[in-house]
């Protein structure tokens, strides 16, 4: 299963913010939307990702407030990113070992969209959903045979 396969069920809706824009518009945003994550562009690049781990590194660091910060200093102006090509055990270990919660998938520059950890979970288990029914299809039809031995 590659990339392309868990967003063409995902869906492709992406929520962006610009790195001017103040931490407290970013938060109402992902309040509102109920997400995770944000994709920064600016000028129609990927310049970071916000998500809720700079987000309370960001509060932290204000004294418990987002005050007037900008995106631009609370981002990952580094994150991970995947193509559509990517394989999901490649993304599974990307994640795991990088800590990344959000990956943008990512054609040459352009964004094709964002995968959660909870979308690789999901699919992961939704494939393995498929493979039992399948097995279980599969032993329910089994050829009855002669266990005598005769023809």
């Amino acid at each position: 299963m590659k990339v392309s396969d868990i967003l063409r069920v995902k869906g492709s809706t992406l929520f962006t913010v610009t790195p001017d824009e103040t931490l407290l518009v970013a938060v109402n945003t992902m309040a509102e939307k109920d997400i995770g994550s944000l994709v920064v562009m600016e000028h129609g690049d990927l310049v970071g990702m916000l998500t809720f781990r700079e987000v309370i590194q960001a509060i932290v660091a204000n004294g418990g407030g987002v005050g007037s910060t900008l995106v631009r200093k609370a981002m990952d102006d580094h994150p991970v990113t995947c193509t559509m090509e990517t394989e999901l055990d490649e993304i599974r270990r990307i994640m795991l070992e990088q800590h990344a919660r959000y990956m943008p998938v990512m054609d040459q520059r352009m964004l094709m969209g964002v995968i959660s950890f909870y979308d690789v979970a999901k699919a992961v288990v939704d494939s393995q959903n498929f493979e039992n029914k399948m097995l279980k299809a599969y032993i329910r039809d089994w050829p009855s045979e002669d266990v005598s031995g005769s023809n």
